[in-house]
């Protein structure tokens, strides 16, 4: 995290904008989201910082003022909010005192737990704002979770959270990283969370907002962020929502022949499920921020160079916090009832089986697998090669007792879900996860990539052993070359032969 300031109460800050005569704007609050306009009335002086305070509560009113949305807690209302309420500033201020005002906009549309009713409570909120009088208008938006059980903690925490950005914007947007930190002040993150991030305009012209969002989840303001193949920042809740889910785990440094094929194989089989079949389906590839952080440190350019690879075969891409399988799919439960499919190796699936991990549950591994399984969530294991398996356990990546002891196979046999080896005490557990299906064997795979692994590419890149554009799909070797990814440079030429 960036060094620790001082750290200003809500009212400071609110108060700190009032006195500021070059700042003056608009507040416009739908749903439950009165409380950011309050924060500063009570805060004194907001006569120098509010030109108007609106609350279009009602559905009809909304829609005659900023149009029609899908949705009225939604991105596409926050959107048209900003939009009617900043050209309505300049076009009423901006002759009178636009050569000495910073205008901005705040605007919120936010749900908090219904009286009648336990819905989530969620919202948008967002910024539009002139760094200096006259300039073109820079945007922040986000979508926040609030945790409180109770209504009113929940509406306090937005009128603090909404604060939080506004002073974010005017005195921060010079340190992104401070500016993230600081949308939790006076609140923590055990009250609200902020799962998507955007920044625009001018006054972020160097910002990339994959980065951003990284950062959410490295400073603890959310467990998840998503990532079009475009590269854009995208909200869990619109990808996910009432969507099938397939998701495959891994490090993708770089994505090879055998990440697409294990994701290509479990595709054909989930839609096949009798559970899925007519849904929609989001697929997936995951990286952990414990992967991105084996290093030590979080690298910003290899993170940005395994998201860029896999938006190039155009995958979505997810960053957690979820160290865990469990954790994963209870994440998912939150936005999805359809089934959830979970792609992963032998090596996977054996530290899955790893009773370590899950010593700090009252229940063990038992209270784990509880969590995973409960609700239509299947596991899909792509076969490994024999040599490759030995080779896995030789390094005592396994530390479960007996999961490898006195088993021999033939040289080219593979180890599926159906023949690995667990500890014995763990077996009949095993089974009974296999025999019911919770656990399925990948088929149709291409049993000449098995052999490929992303370690061994990264190796091959850097020795300049052009073997390596083999083992990953062309437009994948195609971008490392163009773009000198993971150290890439051009083989030396050889030197000629003397006559």
């Amino acid at each position: 995290m960036s060094e620790k300031k001082e750290l200003l109460t809500t009212n400071r800050k609110a108060l700190t904008i009032n006195l500021d005569e070059r700042k003056y704007g608009t507040f416009a609050e739908i749903g439950a989201g009165q409380e950011v306009a309050r924060v500063f009335f009570q805060a004194g002086g907001a006569s120098g910082t509010v030109a108007k305070t609106i609350s279009a509560y009602d559905m009809t009113f909304s829609d005659a003022i900023y149009g029609k949305a899908p949705r009225y807690v939604s991105r596409e209302r926050i959107g048209l909010m900003l939009d009617h309420e900043y050209n309505l500033l300049i076009e009423r201020l901006g002759a009178q005192r636009g050569e000495r005002t910073s205008f901005f906009v705040f605007a919120d549309t936010v749900a908090t737990k219904g009286f009648k009713s336990n819905n989530d409570a969620h919202g948008w909120l967002g910024i539009r704002f002139q760094t200096e009088p006259g300039s073109p208008p820079s945007d922040i938006l986000l979508h926040v979770r609030m945790w409180d059980k109770d209504a009113v903690l929940q509406q306090e925490a937005l009128g603090i959270a909404g604060t939080n950005l506004i002073y974010a914007a005017f005195y921060y947007r010079d340190d992104p990283k401070r500016l993230i930190e600081s949308l939790v002040d006076n609140l923590g993150i055990q009250r609200l969370e902020v799962d998507m991030l955007k920044l625009n305009g001018p006054a972020f012209a160097q910002v990339d907002n994959r980065l951003m969002a990284l950062y959410l989840v490295q400073f603890g303001l959310t467990n998840a962020v998503m990532f079009g193949p475009q590269g854009e920042v995208l909200q869990p809740s619109e990808v996910l929502y009432k969507k099938a889910i397939l998701v495959e785990r891994g490090s993708f440094r770089p994505v090879t022949h055998v990440n697409v094929d294990m994701l290509n194989c479990a595709t054909s089989q989930l839609v096949q499920e009798p559970e899925v079949k007519g849904k929609d389906i989001v697929v997936l590839m995951e990286i952990t921020m414990n992967n991105l952080l084996a290093a030590g440190e979080l690298d910003a350019q290899d993170f940005l160079q395994r998201v860029d690879l896999l938006g190039e075969l155009g995958f979505t891409t997810m960053i957690s916090n979820y160290s865990e399988y469990y954790r994963l799919t209870s994440y998912f439960r939150r936005y999805t009832k359809e089934m959830i499919g979970v792609v992963m190796g032998i090596n996977n699936l054996l530290e899955i089986f790893n009773e370590k991990y899950y010593e700090h549950l009252e229940g063990g591994i038992l209270e784990s697998f509880g969590r995973m399984f409960r609700n239509a969530v299947k596991l899909y294991i792509y076969p490994m090669r024999q040599e490759a398996y030995d080779r896995y356990l030789s390094t005592g990546a396994v530390a479960t007792p007996g999961s490898h002891v006195g088993h021999a196979f033939a040289a080219n046999v593979l180890i599926t879900a159906k023949n690995v080896h667990v500890a014995d005490h763990l077996r009949n557990l095993y089974d009974y996860l296999l025999e019911n299906h919770y656990i399925d064997c990948i088929v149709g795979f291409d049993r000449d990539v098995l052999g490929i692994f992303s370690r061994d590419v990264l190796g091959r890149i850097r020795d300049k052993d052009p073997s390596w554009e083999q083992m990953v799909p062309s437009t994948v070797a195609t971008a490392i070359k163009k773009r000198r990814l993971f150290g890439y440079s051009e083989p030396t030429p050889a030197l000629p032969t003397a006559p």
